[in-house]
């Protein structure tokens, strides 16, 4: 019989707290496209087998992540300076007419940082 002992999830933050957070990127590449979108150059294996093999097979060893125009404005704002309640500020004034921002916003970095693109502090 296989016994699991109940392990408590970690607490999520209200949505107050989570606007105090300064979300700050990690060292990844990236540039802005002809479009003025982001994208995200980002490496396909962490370990050197990983990135041997894709010299053995002859493939890029990152892959290009693109953001669309809500994603590129709230990455060139996540530099650790910026509360995310700013982020979403400026999100807000750029596109008025999108529905449910913040809950979109506070989904987008939160996947984020699952990936370990960027810090949430």
């Amino acid at each position: 019989m296989l016994i699991r002992k109940n392990k408590k999830k970690p607490k999520l933050p209200t949505a107050e707290e989570f606007l105090q957070y300064y979300p700050k990127r990690r060292d990844i590449e990236w540039d802005k496209n002809a479009d003025g979108l982001v994208e995200l150059k980002v490496p396909k294996f962490k370990s050197n087998f990983g990135k041997s093999f894709c010299n053995i097979v002859r493939k890029e060893e990152t892959f290009v992540a693109k953001m669309d125009k809500i994603g590129s404005i709230v990455w060139e704002n996540c530099d650790g300076k910026k509360s995310v309640k700013t982020i979403l500020n400026k999100v807000k004034k750029a596109y008025p007419d999108e529905k449910n921002i913040d809950q979109r916003l506070f989904f987008f970095l939160q996947q984020m940082h699952d990936i370990n693109y960027l810090n949430l502090n």
